[in-house]
Order: C-alpha cells, then sequence, then structure tokens
C-alpha cells in the first residue's frame, strides 16, 4: 500500500487553509504537493472533521479485510464445486 507523507490531520490543515482564502496554487508550493493533489484532497476528506477522517480511514482498511475474507471463501467455495464435480 502507498506510504502517504500527510497525515489526515495535515490533509484537513491544508484543506482548512483553502476553505479560508489561500489559493491552490500557492498551498501546493508551499506544501510540495500537486495541484490535483489538492483538489483529490478535498474530493475526499472535504468537510470532514479529524475526527470523521481517522472513522473514514479505519471503515475503508475494514472494508478492504472483509473483500479479502470474501474473496478467499468465493475462492474455496469454487474449489469445493470442482473436486465435487470430479468426483460424482
Amino acid at each position: 500500500m502507498k506510504r502517504t507523507r500527510f497525515t489526515e490531520e495535515q490533509i484537513i490543515g491544508v484543506l482548512k487553509e483553502a476553505e479560508a482564502g489561500a489559493k491552490t496554487a500557492d498551498l501546493a508550493r508551499r506544501y510540495g504537493v500537486s495541484e490535483a493533489t489538492i483538489y483529490n484532497w478535498k474530493s475526499k476528506y472535504g468537510g470532514l472533521e479529524v475526527s470523521e477522517a481517522r472513522r473514514l480511514k479505519d471503515l475503508e482498511s475494514e472494508n478492504a479485510k472483509l473483500k479479502r475474507l470474501l474473496a478467499d471463501a468465493m475462492l474455496d467455495q469454487a474449489a469445493l464445486k470442482d473436486l465435487l464435480a470430479k468426483k460424482f
């Protein structure tokens, strides 16, 4: 998984500066990111508070774990079906 340089708190801080009236180009230059990155942050974290961002991250990781478990279960089920089809 890609490691980000900025924490959710820092990202939300940058977005609050943008909401306060700072220009996106100036923020991008100051923090060493592209303007597109700031727009992506706005789409993901716009309007969130720090606690909500942490909750979002926790839910995303739990969702990824559940998806892996489902994929494993479906793979096991397919293998069992193939085994039974060959047996009979």
